[in-house]
């Protein structure tokens, strides 16, 4: 066992553990919140979910216990993380971050109910019957990160206008999320005289191996799929991208906010601020049956305008003008 595991687990047993135990004497709700990567990667989108669940009149460590279970990027610990919240009988799961925590989620428990956040189509994955009527004990945020392929496609061209040979970057262990993003972004391409090259990676050392082959080829420009675990190497990213002057864009802001050149998506701080609220109505009595899955509805632009010069592009006004944030 590695030293942070250990460590992580030591912190378990010693403070969330003895938590729960006197929330639930005491009568207060225990929320399990299952994710895929780390705490330190969501800091904006749990202060939004605690939010949520505030807007709902229930505020952590005065009448509400969470249960946190972090999986730092390893796909493999989901399930018995979540098999261990279901044991301890926790009064909502909160399955949040990707496809994956939902259904180890859905395979711990038919009976907790389960509030996820997925980028895939949660019908398609058998999470529920269908969005307006989930007809199950889950319901949640469905990110519509495949159909955003195309746009976002289309502002990486706008901003390095020269660019012909694109690398797509895609994690194969998302095969759902991956394949919807390749099928929207071949589309865009094919439309747009772009050519396109799949560079998988589902681990640091390939998110390596994957640049050293970028300095060989040279593509003109870099998109990277919106999916978790390339949100939990955001630093390594932004690092490469910067070192072999690659261009790229990618689905989420905290790249961009760690020095990425520009990002395109769902605002995802306000998607878990919803199933904040959707958690603590399920604490008031609510049936996910009842709640449709709700569909991302507001999307946000971010430009790292010094990675844009340090990188030597400039930035057209078209697009600082409906940028929703420039980093400067």
């Amino acid at each position: 066992m590695r030293r942070r595991e250990f460590i992580t687990l030591l912190g378990g047993a010693a403070v969330a553990w003895p938590l729960a135990a006197r929330a639930q004497q005491a009568g207060m709700p225990v929320i399990g919140f299952l994710n895929l990567v780390s705490s330190d990667v969501y800091t904006d989108r749990l202060r939004a979910f605690r939010q949520g669940l505030k807007d709902t009149g229930y505020v952590e460590g005065a009448n509400l216990a969470i249960e946190y279970r972090w999986a730092e990027n390893q796909p493999d610990r989901l399930r018995p993380l979540a098999t261990e919240l279901a044991r301890r009988e926790v009064a909502v799961i909160v399955a949040a971050g990707g496809g994956a925590a939902a259904v180890a989620a859905k395979a711990a428990t038919t009976t907790i109910p389960i509030i996820f956040s997925t980028a895939e189509d949660p019908v398609r994955l058998g999470l529920v019957a269908s969005l307006a009527r989930p007809d199950g004990n889950l319901t949640g945020f469905n990110i519509l990160v495949g159909e955003m392929g195309a746009k976002r496609l289309e502002l990486l061209r706008e901003l390095v206008p020269a660019a012909i040979r694109v690398a797509v970057l895609v994690n194969p262990a998302d095969a759902a999320s991956a394949g919807s993003t390749l099928k929207d972004v071949e589309a865009a391409a094919r439309a747009m005289g772009l050519q396109i090259r799949t560079v998988n990676a589902n681990t640091g050392p390939e998110i390596d191996a994957a640049f050293r082959s970028f300095a060989r080829e040279r593509p003109d420009a870099l998109f990277v799929m919106a999916q978790p675990f390339f949100t939990g190497r955001r630093v390594q990213l932004a690092q490469l991208a910067a070192h072999h002057s690659i261009p790229a864009i990618y689905g989420v802001c905290e790249i961009a906010e760690v020095g990425g050149l520009m990002s395109y998506g769902v605002n995802l701080v306000d998607g878990w601020r919803q199933i904040g609220v959707y958690a603590g109505r399920i604490l008031k009595g609510a049936k996910p049956a009842d709640l449709p899955v709700v569909q991302s509805s507001k999307f946000e632009l971010v430009i790292n305008h010094q990675t844009a010069r340090m990188l030597g592009i400039t930035v057209p006004p078209t697009l600082l003008s409906v940028a929703d944030e420039v980093i400067e």
